[in-house]
């Protein structure tokens, strides 16, 4: 039996000081979506003068999640009202939660301690192009369904 992937599936929010919507289907993401990526190995493997290895299980969880919207999204501007409210202090920087969820799948991606790494770059040319927002999520749990 096949098996079939369609970003309609897709749910996502972020949660944090100043805001709570929608990152997922439904925000004018754009073609590229959603992409979440650990920063640093599990595993460090040594190999010893003798040719013996060892494993060093790392405990770091974090990473990043990167959400590309149209520059037409109106997710932008709530990203960014989000960004200068949390900006001003740090009593309320990395406090944000993302999770990710796709509904067919069975996936389930939670972020926590995350903060925004930057403002999108901004550029105005011939077509409208995407912003893209990068966060770092110090801690990142996730299971992967079955469909």
């Amino acid at each position: 039996m096949g098996r079939a992937y369609s970003f309609l599936d897709v749910q996502a929010t972020i949660v944090g000081p100043g805001g709570s919507f929608n990152l997922g289907n439904g925000a004018a993401n754009a073609e590229e979506g959603i992409t979440v990526e650990m920063v640093e190995d599990k595993n460090t493997m040594t190999i010893g003068a003798d040719g013996t290895p060892m494993h060093s299980l790392h405990a770091g969880k974090a990473g990043t999640v990167t959400v590309r919207l149209l520059k037409t999204s109106p997710v932008n501007a709530q990203l960014q009202a989000m960004y200068d409210l949390q900006s001003v202090s740090s009593a309320v920087w990395g406090q944000n939660v993302i999770s990710i969820n796709n509904k067919a799948s069975g996936d389930n991606i939670g972020c926590r301690y995350v903060a925004f790494k930057k403002v999108p770059n901004n550029t105005y040319a011939k077509d409208g192009g995407t912003n893209e927002w990068v966060f770092d999520a110090g801690a990142i749990d996730s299971i992967l369904g079955t469909y």
